[in-house]
């Protein structure tokens, strides 16, 4: 009877499957592009899907956005230092407490907090020039998770030293991503994609697939992808420096700035990180690209459900530094699009 009722259900989901189209829509979004490609019966059950999730996306961007001035991210930075700790959002309080837990795990290498340096690597960016030793200091004083202080069970927190402001540009998409998986969900789109600018978060298969076929994105800027994963319930972030980069006085800096030193990372690398979702594998690839190969990856193994590989730039060859649990996604060979 049981073999029956499985045969049944099987063959009803087979059925089910036949009926779905592949639909794919782009958005500008939180200063990037968003797409999601979804298996949907009809067109009209896609577009509700994907409108919804796009209007969270945005809802997301008045959420944590540093460039919006009326953004919540932007209200909390203006008002450090603060006598004492002020309501945040629900969506503020869940990513405030996930990045502090991974600066904890991290000492730093990755930290929320890096708002101030972010600013003064930008400006050294588009002058080509480094910042000036004594500027670098005074900014890196307001830099540090330890200043801020999260109660999460009351939904309140508090900058705490001056001149702190919070960026969360290697946090922020990947929640965004999350967030809009679970909002395509609620409107019956389980079979979906949703990619912020590299980061992803994936949903059931496609038909007929065991997962969702990704090109790991190489070290190098405008080749294609050579290595390919299989994934499916999780999220999959890649974090380097082939696009942005910059040249000072012989040196190449990346755009991914060092919390603690305030100075962009100059090992070239391209660190790919899958994890149970995309926030964790945001804020994990940016942390491993800090950290280096052999820290790095030792935060990847203690972390339930990660793996990572890392391509870094060692006597001007390229290295590939992989976790345990990394090949038993990867597949061989060029594959189609989904």
């Amino acid at each position: 009877m049981f073999t029956s009722l499985f045969l049944t259900v099987a063959l009803a989901a087979v059925c089910a499957d036949e009926h779905l189209e592949r639909y794919r829509e782009s958005r500008p979004g939180m200063g990037s592009t968003f797409e999601i490609i979804a298996y949907a019966p009809d067109k009209q059950t896609a577009k509700r899907g994907m409108d919804a999730a796009f209007a969270r996306i945005e809802q997301l961007n008045q959420v944590f956005s540093d460039y919006e001035s009326d953004s919540e991210a932007c209200r909390l930075s203006h008002a450090a230092p603060m006598p004492q700790a002020v309501p945040v959002s629900a969506e503020m309080c869940a990513v405030l407490d996930y990045s502090i837990q991974l600066s904890r795990q991290t000492d730093g290498a990755f930290d929320v907090t890096v708002g101030p340096v972010s600013r003064l690597w930008r400006r050294a960016r588009r002058q080509r020039q480094l910042p000036a030793p004594e500027r670098l200091r005074e900014t890196l004083a307001s830099v540090g998770y330890r200043h801020l202080e999260l109660d999460a069970a009351g939904r309140k927190a508090r900058l705490a030293a001056a001149g702190m402001r919070l960026d969360f540009g290697a946090v922020a998409v990947g929640f965004a991503v999350d967030e809009a998986l679970a909002v395509l969900k609620l409107h019956g789109l389980t079979r979906v994609l949703v990619n912020g600018s590299g980061d992803l978060a994936l949903g059931e298969a496609p038909p007929g697939e065991t997962g969702w076929r990704i090109g790991v994105a190489p070290l190098e800027p405008n080749q294609p992808p050579s290595r390919f994963l299989r994934l499916a319930h999780c999220g999959v972030s890649t974090s380097g420096d082939a696009w942005q980069y910059v040249e000072i006085d012989g040196c190449r800096y990346s755009h991914i700035v060092d919390p603690r030193t305030g100075i962009g990372l100059t090992q070239r690398s391209s660190v790919t990180v899958i994890a149970p979702n995309g926030m964790a594998a945001d804020g994990l690839a940016t942390a491993a690209s800090v950290l280096g190969a052999e820290k790095g990856l030792a935060l990847i193994e203690r972390t339930c459900g990660a793996a990572c590989l890392m391509v870094l730039v060692e006597d001007d060859k390229p290295r590939l530094h992989k976790s345990r649990d990394w090949k038993k996604h990867e597949v061989g060979g060029s594959l189609p699009p989904n």
